[in-house]
């Protein structure tokens, strides 16, 4: 069931996301409504990284609907701590459950899985590449906060590099009308090439910054994330980022009054606590969001047979990815996939060049 295989949301039309927040919305309105939507159905939740929001709301949002949950939170206690390869996992879970929730350490890995799939999988993060859902989450709070998802001007504030929820939010926000965004980050942490052509391509205006006190006074929405030390390779170079933007209440008073802040979670010291009580922070309202956007994508994936998810076109391609983060390089049963966009050969599976 290739075509309801959630990657990647840029694989979706803007008709399709605003018929997900739609639907959202009347979740949120009427939630017993839908509380036997999915009587019988079985969610799996494969885990292989540490997750707090994410597995919660997918699990929460399965009961909610009727259903029930099987899977795992840590590898080790499955057959992986024995060796077991992906494909073999996928495949086996798939004759268990009637949809995949999967969130792994490696970029590609929820591309791969649904290689071997025969029940919709949805990709809840793979390694720093993207995080659907929680975009998800995000464009649903925003619609609901804001009302619209157009004409906005959005900053986001980080780990621009490795941030694969920035990744995922700047893809779906650059297919809407008059969106821009400022990029805030440290020279070593900006946001990857292949967003920055995602955003030229989509003819989006942008601007980088090194300063949030400079760029936050005329945002629609600040989008705050952590400094991952998961995805440094020593702990020195996490201890010369980790403390370089922080949101506090004097870089605050320079925003705007309808200005809100989101943040996927979990946070550690890049928002300050006594933020929390401010009208504009609402990270803690946008997790709330977040499961019912979830019921929604369990429910059109599952019953709706004209939603349909069409991925790009990808080829073989002679070569393996020379990323050392990308599945291929760890799953080596897995065929060389590879698409082409401005005249070069991009994995399929991490969207990095293929060399």
């Amino acid at each position: 069931m290739l075509n309801k295989n959630l990657i990647d949301l840029e694989d979706l039309s803007t008709a399709q996301i605003d018929k997900l927040i739609r639907k959202a919305k009347k979740i949120k309105q009427s939630p017993a409504d839908y509380r036997h939507t999915c009587d019988g159905k079985i969610l799996a939740t494969l885990f292989y990284e540490p997750s707090t929001r994410t597995q919660m709301s997918f699990q929460t949002a399965m009961l909610k609907l009727g259903g029930r949950t099987i899977g795992f939170d840590n590898p080790m206690n499955s057959s992986v701590s024995k060796g077991e390869s992906l494909k073999d996992t996928i495949t086996i879970v798939s004759g268990y459950a009637d949809v995949i929730a999967i969130r792994h350490p490696i970029e590609g890995t929820a591309k791969a899985s649904s290689l071997y799939a025969d029940v919709p999988l949805i990709n809840c993060g793979d390694g720093g590449h993207l995080h659907p859902t929680q975009t998800l989450t995000d464009i649903v709070t925003l619609s609901c906060e804001k009302g619209r998802l157009d004409n906005l001007k959005i900053g986001v504030c980080g780990d621009l590099l490795n941030g694969r929820t920035v990744h995922s939010l700047i893809k779906t926000l650059a297919k809407y009308e008059n969106n821009s965004f400022v990029l805030i980050s440290t020279p070593e942490l900006s946001v990857p090439l292949y967003i920055i052509d995602i955003l030229e391509k989509n003819h989006c205006k942008y601007e980088v910054s090194h300063s949030l006190a400079d760029a936050i006074s005329d945002l629609d929405m600040l989008y705050m994330t952590r400094i991952q030390r998961e995805r440094f390779k020593s702990e020195e170079e996490y201890q010369s980022q980790k403390d370089v933007f922080v949101l506090d209440k004097q870089k605050l008073s320079a925003a705007r009054d309808d200005m809100i802040i989101l943040h996927p979670l979990p946070r550690v010291n890049e928002i300050t606590v006594d933020i929390d009580d401010d009208p504009r922070a609402l990270y803690f309202k946008q997790a709330l969001y977040g499961m019912y956007g979830r019921m929604a994508l369990i429910l059109m994936l599952l019953q709706d047979e004209d939603f349909l998810i069409y991925p790009r076109e990808s080829t073989l391609c002679p070569t393996r990815c020379s990323n050392p983060k990308c599945i291929t390089q760890t799953e080596s049963y897995l065929p060389n996939l590879s698409y082409e966009k401005l005249g070069m050969t991009m994995c399929e599976y991490c969207d990095k060049r293929c060399q």
